[in-house]
C-alpha cells in the first residue's frame, strides 16, 4: 500500500516540477549603468483598449531617429510584467505631414514574444521619406 502513495507523491512533483520549468521562464539582464548612447524620447498619447495586454507588456518608452537616407525610425522599448513568455502582434502605421496615412504593403501585423520580466525593443522604419509620424498596435496573441 505504501507503494501507490509513494508513486502518486512522485508523479505530482515530477508534474509541478515540469509546470515550473516550462510556465516561468524569466530573463535576467545587465547594461552599462553610464550609457553613452542617448536616446530621443519623444512624448507619446497612449490609448490601451486592452488592459490585460497593459498589464502584461507595457511601453516603456518610444524613441526616434532620422536615418541617413531621411526616413523616420522608431523604436519601442516594451517590458513584460509577469513571470511568463507573453506573445502579442503588433504592426506600425505611418502619416505624411497632412496627417494622411500612408499606404504601406509592409504593414502586416508582426509576431512577437517577449519572456518573463524581459525588456526589448522592437523598431521599424517608415517606408518614404515624406513619412512624419507614425502609430503603433498591439494585439494579445490567443
Amino acid at each position: 500500500m505504501k507503494t501507490p502513495k509513494l508513486l502518486s507523491i512522485f508523479g505530482f512533483s515530477f508534474a509541478a516540477g515540469l509546470l515550473v520549468l516550462t510556465g516561468c521562464t524569466t530573463v535576467n539582464t545587465v547594461g552599462n549603468a553610464q550609457m553613452e548612447g542617448q536616446r530621443t524620447m519623444i512624448s507619446d498619447q497612449r490609448v490601451i483598449s486592452d488592459a490585460s495586454l497593459n498589464r502584461k507588456v507595457a511601453i516603456v518608452g518610444v524613441n526616434s531617429t532620422m536615418t541617413s537616407g531621411g526616413l523616420l525610425k522608431v523604436q519601442v522599448e516594451l517590458e513584460n510584467h509577469t513571470r511568463s513568455l507573453q506573445r502579442f502582434l503588433y504592426k506600425f502605421e505611418w502619416f505624411d505631414a497632412n496627417g494622411m496615412q500612408v499606404n504601406n504593403i509592409l504593414s502586416a501585423s508582426v509576431p512577437e514574444q517577449i519572456e518573463g520580466k524581459e525588456s526589448k525593443f522592437i523598431y521599424s522604419i517608415a517606408p518614404t521619406p515624406g513619412c512624419r509620424d507614425f502609430r503603433v498596435k498591439f494585439i494579445e496573441a490567443n
